[in-house]
């Protein structure tokens, strides 16, 4: 397995190690001695299923102290998937990390707490899987617009009916009440 570096230091590509021969392939999706260096352990897993090509979910996150890191992947279909540093007085406050995610590519997304999350589905038929090392907790539950400008995600073409109406009515960021900041010390 791989653990490779984005332009934001605690944002991560992870590339499992995949062995197949003329019947398949397998490959370990989490082992914790292998993630230990991303003080990450998980408690609960998700899976989404998204039907159309060109739907966008996100961004979203929970405040602290019920805030999540997650490591997300595709097994079906592929999406662009974004990490956003929603930490106040973070050198990389407000920048965004991209990769593609896809069942071909097999790579894993690392987005640490104090981060918005967010993906748009490159093909119809995505399902798509999250390791969370905090369970969900709705009253800490908060999205972004998708479309802030103060963010700039470049997302691609966008179909408006393809947003749910928590992400057509999620505030700016500067209307939110993101409570992240950022601690040198944890980074």
């Amino acid at each position: 397995m791989k653990i490779l570096d984005t332009k934001i230091p605690e944002v991560k590509i992870i590339e499992p190690d995949v062995f197949g021969d003329h019947r398949g392939w397998f490959m370990e999706t989490w082992s914790l001695p292998k993630y230990e260096s991303l003080h990450f352990n998980s408690m609960q897993d998700n899976e989404s299923f998204t039907a159309k090509k060109g739907t966008l979910r996100g961004i979203h996150f929970q405040q602290d102290p019920m805030a999540q890191a997650k490591i997300v992947r595709v097994v079906r279909g592929a999406v662009m998937d974004v990490a956003v540093d929603l930490r106040k007085g973070s050198p990389t406050y407000l920048q965004w990390v991209s990769v593609e995610l896809s069942a071909e590519n097999k790579r894993q997304f690392y987005i640490p707490r104090g981060f918005g999350h967010g993906f748009v589905t490159l093909t119809d038929d995505v399902d798509f899987c999250y390791k969370a090392d905090n369970l969900y907790d709705h009253p800490s539950d908060r999205s972004i617009r998708f479309d802030d400008p103060a963010i700039g995600v470049d997302w691609g073409k966008v179909q408006d009916e393809l947003l749910s109406p928590k992400d057509t009515t999620s505030p700016l960021l500067k209307d939110s009440d993101c409570n992240f900041i950022y601690e040198e010390e944890q980074a």
